[in-house]
């Protein structure tokens, strides 16, 4: 039986030219996932207002982050699907597309069509489910497949935000950085608007599902309390207490977002004699622009000029051979 497994990541621009950046942004927040207004709304204020302002600011970011080899989003992810090629041998045909950008959904599973595979497994590359990452991957995904003469059989990984070979693969990461010689750990996650959190629990507030310190039946949807979760496990892994690190949200749109901000909570530790800091992004796990610049560059920056000594960003798993193996590992259990 022949199975195709596809990694799907979010996407980068084709280059860091504005036009380019321009074009990506605009698949990205044309998105009813993204930004849930009605069409017309998301048009206007999309096309009209955030990408023709937005997208000089971040053409000059990617400039910054562009390397000889290109995106290093692109890169990292490449360098995973050929690894994972290594480890699950002819036994299966292996690519990977973006959700918006090159290489293309849509062309990478025409692609796949024409080897009519009798399995197919869809792997998006985030940890935590959110309707706007996951779920708008797997939509645009099954869609597609749904166009398709001969359908196969339909496999997905959902999200692996507490699967113990991901936990293993990220203590073994930060451990490398030996996090007990530092002052406090932060754990930095991408943000997300609140409506979009208290959608999985019926419009409920986190505070009162107790997504911070649970995750259950009743919010197990909840992009929150997958990355409370994900935190409490790695913190398990690599015995630290609850004092010993916090949890925050990162590319934030300051209102009716996640909090705590992690810009916010790094100046806010530098007054209370934290000086040194190592930073864990666990909902990423290709390094990309929210690691390498966002955490890695800006908030260093941030940090040092408030005072703070050192602040160091721990890599993400990449093609780490502890995570290429657990994916292995998720792929044939499927």
């Amino acid at each position: 039986m022949k199975t195709a497994v596809l990694l799907i990541n979010l996407g980068t621009p084709d280059s860091p030219k504005t036009a380019d950046v321009r074009k990506y942004l605009s698949a990205f927040l044309n998105d009813n996932r993204i930004i849930d207004l009605t069409w017309m709304a998301r048009k206007l204020l999309v096309n009209l207002i955030i990408v023709p302002f937005r997208s000089p600011k971040s053409a000059a970011l990617y400039k910054k982050l562009w390397t000889a080899t290109g995106s290093p989003l692109l890169v990292n992810t490449k360098n995973l699907r050929n690894a994972l090629r290594k480890e699950l041998s002819e036994d299966y045909v292996v690519e990977m597309a973006m959700r918006y950008g090159k290489p293309a959904l849509k062309n990478m599973l025409g692609k796949l069509e024409k080897q009519q595979p009798e399995r197919i497994i869809l792997v998006p590359m985030y940890p935590q489910y959110a309707s706007s990452t996951t779920g708008s991957s797997l939509e645009k995904a099954v869609n597609l497949i749904s166009n398709w003469k001969q359908i196969p059989d339909i496999k997905m990984i959902h999200h692996f935000h507490d699967h113990f070979g991901f936990i293993e693969a990220f203590a073994h990461r930060i451990k490398q950085y030996n996090p007990q010689s530092y002052d406090h750990i932060i754990m930095s996650y991408h943000g997300l608007p609140l409506n979009h959190i208290y959608e999985a629990h019926a419009g409920n507030d986190c505070e009162s599902m107790g997504c911070s310190s649970k995750r259950d039946e009743k919010n197990s949807y909840c992009y929150l309390a997958s990355c409370y979760e994900t935190s409490r496990l790695l913190a398990e892994k690599l015995n630290l207490q609850k004092q010993d690190y916090t949890v925050c949200f990162q590319s934030q749109f300051r209102k009716n977002w996640t909090k705590p901000f992690t810009d916010e909570l790094v100046k806010e530790l530098t007054k209370t004699a934290k000086k040194r800091l190592l930073v864990i992004s666990p909902a990423f796990v290709a390094d990309c622009l929210e690691t390498i610049y966002e955490l890695g560059k800006e908030l260093k920056e941030d940090f040092e000029k408030n005072g703070g000594e050192l602040l160091t960003l721990v890599a993400s798993l990449n093609d780490l051979p502890k995570w290429v193996k657990t994916l292995a590992s998720m792929v044939r259990d499927l």
